[in-house]
């Protein structure tokens, strides 16, 4: 594990609970009359309430997503997030979707303690080709000051496929080579939709020292089975009322998966 992951999950697989904003302004589904501030509050302290290690604030409303995200949106997301800072008892991180640079500018600026992103790899997506760049995500981090801020690698990008031949055990260890993540996540192919197990098993195999996360899809009924094989999980759909992505969080469903982690992990 790097120094950053360590000092931010103080040596827990973490479990990693989701507050998916409402539909931003310069976004199509976006709402004036939603109170995104309430909303997220919510489901801040439903996540806070039921003893998630850690939570983070994206995007996810805002589609079409794009590659450069409009300056109002990242905005937006910074002004409700300093709205709720005083009320943030844990650890928490931020994902601009699929903005590297967006996200790193977000949590440099909000004090958030790791940023997830696509910062690796080549692919074709819905959102058309798509070339992130690692090193200039990552100084830019630096340049604004914010070195401890833990960068988590998403290296299956969901609504793409990879155009880059080697295997998925391969990309993700020649990423952590190349371009120094603090974390490697592993996703299924849509929001909501696990990472196959076999994933999971084949890149843990071959980054042992290295912590390797799922990122998508992760249930109730099989949080103890990842737990046994990745170091930590993020998760939103599972919680939330009747499963549903698009819902809020439902705080008994986020307590019962809690419950379910701790039992796992112990």
């Amino acid at each position: 594990m790097t120094p950053n992951f360590k000092h931010v999950f103080k040596g827990v697989k973490p479990v990693i609970g989701m507050v998916h904003i409402g539909a931003l302004p310069g976004s199509p589904l976006f709402d004036p009359t939603v109170d995104l501030l309430a909303n997220a509050r919510a489901d801040l302290l439903a996540l806070q309430d039921a003893g998630f290690d850690a939570v983070m604030f994206g995007n996810e409303n805002d589609r079409p997503y794009e590659f450069q995200v409009d300056t109002a949106s990242t905005a937006t997301m910074a002004a409700l997030i300093g709205a709720l800072k005083s009320e943030i008892t844990v650890p928490f991180g931020v994902n601009v979707l699929w903005d590297p640079m967006s996200t790193v500018a977000l949590g440099a600026a909000t004090g958030a303690a790791f940023v997830r992103e696509i910062f690796t790899g080549t692919y074709a997506s819905d959102m058309g080709y798509w070339t992130p760049d690692a090193g200039q995500a990552m100084r830019y981090r630096d340049r604004l000051g914010r070195s401890d801020m833990a960068m988590l690698y998403n290296v299956s990008a969901e609504f793409a496929h990879s155009l880059d031949q080697r295997s998925l055990p391969d990309r993700a260890r020649s990423a952590v080579f190349s371009s120094i993540p603090d974390a490697v996540l592993v996703s299924g192919q849509i929001t909501g939709e696990a990472a196959a197990m076999s994933d999971l098993e084949a890149v843990k195999a071959v980054l042992p020292d290295m912590a390797v996360m799922a990122n998508t899809g992760v249930k109730h009924e099989t949080i103890a089975n990842v737990l046994d094989v990745a170091d930590g999980c993020i998760v939103g759909s599972s919680l939330k009322v009747d499963g549903d992505t698009w819902n809020a969080i439902d705080p008994e469903r986020a307590k019962d998966f809690m419950d379910r982690a701790r039992k796992a992990r112990a």
